[in-house]
């Protein structure tokens, strides 16, 4: 990696993306401002870098940020992660998506209008803003998405305005649309919950869906190099999208088998839990993903 020295600022820095990300931003020589309101991120997550005077933490809600908040005036950059990252809880909650992913962000974006340094922001997204692509693996200019999910449509929303306050108020800005991004700090998705219910029950074992969901998964550390190539593209680029995931997916009836080769279990009896008619994990759930991300390899 290069090796960079800004002052950054990275919301939802205590998370499980978060804190990765500001480690390689450290390891670069920024200095790095986290925001985070602990809500789903931990300390832990920080907890070899508290003591480096290159890491300041900030405890504040994005949703609720006072005017006084001035975290944003001196710094070069804003990585903007915080938000909900659990796409089942918009199902029951459908406010906590507008709330901790549009609301937060709206508030993001004006305190980097206001500032007088801070004029680059990037954006993780996600692949579910393109809700059942036809078109697999799915590219950036894909011109039918169509969110499933309120997740999904509250990250597009998000998209949408951080590109018209890019065009607006001449901030550079790049978005990341992330596949489904697993490593050990991980506290939710599909490998973290079933080694959960494995270790809680070793003769069933629910599965959400018919096992038949396919799709890509990317390490953390390959997620992170590729946030780090978005944002150096913002020194020759206004704005641009990336895809960010795998070259190949997989379907969750072979995820269920190497979580259980792995963790060296047998005879367990697995149940697979329709939540609708079409075999999805849940209501908004996209079965099938594959991300053509050959833009960002490039």
């Amino acid at each position: 990696m290069e090796e960079v020295h800004p002052k950054v600022v990275v919301t939802g820095g205590a998370g499980f993306i978060g804190s990765s990300l500001v480690e390689a931003l450290i390891h670069m020589g920024a200095t790095v401002i986290v925001i985070d309101n602990l809500c789903s991120g931990t300390l832990e997550n920080l907890f070899n870098f508290l003591d480096n005077p290159n890491l300041i933490f900030v405890k504040a809600d994005l949703k609720k940020l006072p005017e006084t908040f001035n975290v944003f005036n001196d710094c070069d950059i804003v990585f903007h992660l915080a938000a909900n990252s659990d796409v089942q809880i918009g199902s029951s909650n459908t406010k906590i998506d507008f709330e901790d992913n549009l609301l937060a962000t709206y508030n993001v974006l004006e305190r980097i209008r206001r500032s007088k340094t801070c004029r680059k922001v990037l954006f993780t997204s996600t692949s579910t803003v393109y809700g059942d692509a036809t078109q697999i693996p799915t590219p950036e200019n894909y011109g039918q998405s169509n969110p499933i999910s309120v997740y999904g449509a509250s990250k597009l929303a998000c998209e949408s305005l951080i590109l018209g306050y890019s065009n607006m108020f001449g901030i550079k800005s790049a978005i990341v649309r992330l596949a489904n991004i697993i490593g050990p700090k991980s506290n939710h998705g599909i490998i973290y919950d079933l080694v959960e219910k494995l270790r809680l029950n070793l003769s069933t074992l629910e599965v959400l869906g018919d096992g038949k969901q396919d799709k890509s998964y990317l390490y953390i550390d390959d997620c992170i190099n590729a946030i780090i190539v978005a944002y150096l593209s913002l020194e020759y680029n206004n704005s641009r999208i990336f895809n960010v995931g795998s070259e190949d997916k997989i379907d969750v009836r072979t995820v269920v088998h190497l979580i259980m080769q792995e963790m060296r279990v047998d005879h367990v009896k697995i149940n697979f839990n329709l939540k609708t008619n079409d075999g999805r994990g849940w209501p908004g759930d996209v079965k099938y993903m594959l991300l053509d991300s050959s833009k960002i390899r490039h």
